[in-house]
């Protein structure tokens, strides 16, 4: 029989591709759904695209909430927080049917319109297949602990096209330091689910951008410090209002908790709405990357990209508060987007710069407000170089972001995830500590003993 070693190398490398396959089949999932649903509703002749694009998402969330409450309660949220608890807590372990209920709840809730994002969910996904493996190689409890981090790497590696990104998220996030022998598994992990999922989706960035952005303007730094300002604001903004809302739902007894998510999936859907009505874009309750590809490429109004980064803010709150499944980077890459096209606007109109700065400052938002809400300011850089396929912008994203990350850890010291599991009861060795005891709830399946 082959040893441990030689396990934990032939299931890492297993894990990389099966990640990848997984990833693939669950994003596929998510856009024939969002085919099937969300834009049919939103291309309903007369007047009843309005009343579709409210019932779509809703009836998703009833959907996940029934899913959450009765079979799966562990695959509510973003996927982050659980996996650090299953990394931290116990060895690992992320189970078949929270898997399987990720991934299908998931896939409902955002392809009938939550204002949710997949990548989060993908990591949950693929921490799963790297648990099951795990078990079916009998692995101990250290190496079958270091696959869950093999998850995180491929899940993101494969949500994001972005596999160097992938191993430092995986860093800053999970493992806190270098132990070698989990970051070369990582890195293989990394590279082969992004190997598969350009095989199957293809190569080019996830966003296509018009050229490559560049730094050519001294005097645009100044709005770039004003966007690492703004960037922090609106993600304390979305992280305090996040957290407060989902504290009310957990106190709202009069309703059913598996009604919960069709509540905040009828308020995306009418918010939905209001963005249709008025801009006839989407962006709000389905695929965003389409909305933010404009934002990118300069063709939005300046008033539309405020609107819609405060649209998405109060939408993502909802779906998400609400106990719905889903994740919140690309509702935090889509706000940056808009914010940081805002501030171009200014760049433009006061130093009659090129209308390229728009784009340009789209690019630096979607990275500063992706620091500011995630806290993990190397993977915010690299994930954009990644995502847009452009390096032209380092010394403004350098800036923006770190100014967004410092000022928001300075306001709001626990992090979201941090702050998401204390409202649940869990307190991780690493963590921050409570919010506020009063209100924390524990985890279903879990032992808080054992945490304390």
């Amino acid at each position: 029989m082959p040893s441990e070693r030689q396990r934990l190398l032939a299931v890492t490398i297993l894990a990389g591709g099966l990640c990848g396959l997984a990833a693939v089949a669950f994003h596929l999932s998510i856009m024939g759904l969002e085919a099937l649903f969300i834009d049919r509703a939103n291309a309903a002749s007369g007047h009843g695209w309005i009343w579709w694009t409210i019932v779509s998402p809703t009836i998703g969330g009833l959907v996940a909430g029934v899913g959450l409450t009765y079979f799966a309660p562990a695959a509510a949220g973003s996927g982050i927080p659980q996996v650090k608890v299953a990394y931290t807590l116990r060895h690992g372990l992320v189970t078949v049917r929270e898997t399987i209920g990720k991934f299908v709840l998931c896939a409902v809730q955002i392809g009938s319109g939550a204002s949710l994002g997949l990548e989060g969910p993908t990591v949950q996904i693929c921490a799963g297949v790297s648990s099951v493996l795990a078990r079916m190689a009998r692995l101990g409890p250290e190496n079958s602990r270091r696959m869950a981090s093999v998850g995180m790497a491929a899940g993101i590696a494969a949500a994001f096209n972005a596999p160097i990104a992938a191993v430092t998220f995986t860093l800053e996030e999970l493992i806190g330091d270098l132990d070698q022998t989990m970051l070369s598994g990582v890195i293989v992990a990394a590279a082969l689910a992004a190997v598969v999922e350009h095989s199957i989706l293809g190569s080019n960035p996830v966003f296509h951008v018009q050229g490559n952005y560049t730094f050519t303007k001294p005097s645009s730094l100044v709005w770039y410090a004003l966007l690492g300002l703004l960037a922090a604001i609106v993600s304390v903004a979305f992280t305090d209002s996040l957290l407060a809302l989902r504290a009310w739902f957990r106190r709202l007894s009069g309703v059913p908790r598996w009604v919960h998510p069709a509540i905040g999936g009828a308020a995306t859907g009418g918010l939905a709405v209001a963005a249709l009505a008025v801009f006839h874009l989407n962006g709000i309750a389905g695929d965003p990357y389409k909305t933010l590809t404009l934002a990118l490429t300069g063709k939005l109004t300046v008033t539309a990209m405020a609107v819609f980064c405060a649209l998405k803010l109060a939408s993502t709150v909802s779906s998400y508060s609400s106990g719905g499944s889903g994740g919140i980077f690309a509702p935090s890459l889509f706000m940056g987007a808009m914010l940081g096209g805002g501030v171009g606007f200014l760049d433009v109109t006061v130093f009659h710069h090129s209308a390229d700065s728009i784009g340009a400052f789209a690019v630096v938002g979607m990275g500063a407000v992706f620091a500011g809400i995630v806290r993990a300011p190397m993977t915010s850089v690299l994930i954009i170089f990644e995502m847009t396929g452009g390096y032209g912008l380092v010394l403004p994203l350098m800036i923006a972001n770190m100014s967004a990350f410092a000022l928001a850890r300075h306001w709001r010291h626990t992090s979201i995830y941090e702050a998401l599991l204390a409202q649940d009861g869990i307190y991780l060795p690493h963590g921050d500590g409570p919010l506020d005891p009063g209100e924390n709830e524990r985890l279903p399946g879990m032992d808080i003993n054992a945490i304390h």
